[in-house]
C-alpha cells in the first residue's frame, strides 16, 4: 500500500488504519461519531493527500477542459474552483472533480484516489487533439503534494494563525496561494466535503511535516481533533454529496444523478456526451438518484435493495448510513423516475425486511436546520 506524508502521524496517533484507493489511511481515530460531532461543533483536520492532482497547462488548456468536462470552464477567473466531471464517451462518468484556475492557461485538476490512473489515461488520450502532450502541457503531480482539509465552525480561526494575510473569510469555492506555516506558494482553498466550512491546504510533500506540526500547535486551544476516513463519509452524506464509486461511477450519468447544474450544454461547450446529457435534461431519465430518510428503525447500507409500497423492486442504496448528527437512517440511492419526488414512501429492504422511509430533498442536514 502508498502512504501519505503523513501516515505515520495517524500511527503514531493511534488510528485504525486501513487500505482506501491503495492507500494506508485512517478510517478511524476515537470513534465515527466523536469525530463527526467534532467537525459539526469544533474542527477537524483530515488528511486527503490520496487525492489526486493534475496540472492541466497551455495556450489550449481551456479549450481542451470545455471539451472534456461538462461544466463551463468559461465561467471560471483567476482564484475560483469549478465542480464538475469528466464524461467518458458513454453516457457514463470517467470521474468528478476539481478544476481550480491559476491563470488564464493554467489550471489544476483534483481528482478522485482512486481515478488517478484512469482520470489520467483518459486525458492523455483526449489531450491528443489538441496538443495536450503528457509531461509537458499535463503533468500529474499526484505524488508530490501533501493536502490537509481542515474543517468545521472554528477551522479558519486556526488557519488564520499560519497566514500572513487575511484568509479567514475567503470565499466558498474559491482560493488563495499564499504562506502558511511559513510554507510559500501553498494554495489555501475553501470547497469542503463536510458542509461544515473550512478548507484545504496543498503543500510540497517535503512540507509536510513542517505544517503538520504547525496546524496542531494553532488547533490545540481550538480543540482541533484528527479525523478519519469514517466519518469524512457520514459527513458528506448528510450533506447529499456524491461519493465516486457508490453513488456515481462509469455507469451512471450526471443527469441521472442529479448533476444537471454542472452539466451545461450551453452556446460554445461542446463537450463529450454533449447530445446525449442534453435529451436527458429535456426528457428526463428513467432512474434519478434520491435522497431519503427512514421513518422506522434501521440502518441503510450500500446494496441494499429500495422497493415501492406494494413490494416491487424500483431501485438499490448507493450509500446509507445512521445520522449522527439527526440520529435516523439517512441514505441516497437510484429509484425509477416515477418514485423520485420528495415526500414519495418508499421501502429500504433490510435482511429480507421492508423498512418504511420517504424521498427528501437534499441536502439532508440543511433542509433539517430549515424546519
Amino acid at each position: 500500500m502508498k502512504t501519505t506524508p503523513f501516515t505515520r502521524y495517524h500511527v503514531e496517533n493511534g488510528a485504525r488504519m486501513a487500505e482506501f484507493a491503495g492507500y494506508h489511511m485512517p478510517i478511524e481515530f476515537t470513534g465515527i461519531n466523536d469525530e463527526h460531532c467534532a467537525v459539526r461543533e469544533r474542527a477537524g483536520v483530515f488528511d486527503v493527500s490520496h487525492m489526486g492532482e493534475i496540472w492541466v497547462k497551455g495556450p489550449r488548456a481551456a479549450e481542451f477542459l470545455q471539451y472534456v468536462t461538462t461544466n463551463d470552464i468559461r465561467a471560471l477567473r483567476d482564484g475560483k474552483v469549478q465542480y464538475s466531471c469528466l464524461p467518458n464517451g458513454r453516457g457514463g462518468i470517467v470521474d468528478d472533480i476539481l478544476i481550480y484556475r491559476i491563470d488564464a492557461g493554467t489550471f489544476l485538476l483534483v481528482v478522485n484516489a482512486s481515478n488517478v490512473g484512469k482520470d489520467w489515461s483518459h486525458l492523455v488520450a483526449q489531450g491528443e487533439k489538441f496538443e495536450m502532450r503528457p509531461g509537458r502541457e499535463l503533468y500529474d503531480a499526484s505524488d508530490e503534494i501533501a493536502q490537509l482539509a481542515v474543517q468545521g465552525p472554528l477551522a479558519m480561526r486556526i488557519v488564520q494563525r499560519l497566514c500572513p494575510e487575511r484568509v479567514e473569510n475567503l470565499e466558498y469555492y474559491t482560493f488563495v496561494k499564499t504562506e502558511v506555516a511559513g510554507i510559500g506558494n501553498a494554495i489555501l482553498s475553501a470547497t469542503g466535503y463536510t458542509g461544515a466550512g473550512g478548507c484545504e491546504i496543498y503543500v510540497a510533500a517535503k512540507d509536510a511535516p513542517r505544517l503538520w506540526d504547525a496546524l496542531w500547535r494553532a488547533g490545540a486551544e481550538y480543540g482541533l481533533q484528527n479525523i478519519g476516513l469514517g466519518a469524512r463519509d457520514t459527513l458528506r452524506l448528510e450533506m447529499g454529496f456524491c461519493l465516486y464509486g457508490n453513488d456515481i461511477d462509469d455507469t451512471t450519468s450526471p443527469v441521472e444523478a442529479g448533476l444537471g447544474w454542472i452539466t451545461k450544454p450551453v452556446d460554445g461547450n461542446d463537450f463529450i456526451d454533449r447530445p446525449l446529457f442534453e435529451v436527458q435534461k429535456k426528457e428526463g431519465t428513467e432512474r434519478r438518484l434520491v435522497g431519503f430518510e427512514l421513518t422506522e428503525r434501521g440502518i441503510p447500507r450500500h446494496g441494499y435493495a429500495l422497493a415501492a409500497p406494494d413490494g416491487r423492486t424500483i431501485g438499490a442504496v448507493t450509500s446509507g448510513t445512521m445520522s449522527p448528527t439527526l440520529k435516523k437512517g439517512i441514505g441516497m440511492g437510484y429509484v425509477q423516475s416515477a418514485f423520485a419526488a420528495p415526500g414519495t414512501d418508499i421501502d429500504v429492504v433490510i435482511r429480507n425486511k421492508p423498512v418504511r422511509a420517504r424521498v427528501v430533498k437534499m441536502p439532508f442536514l440543511k433542509r433539517r436546520e430549515a424546519e
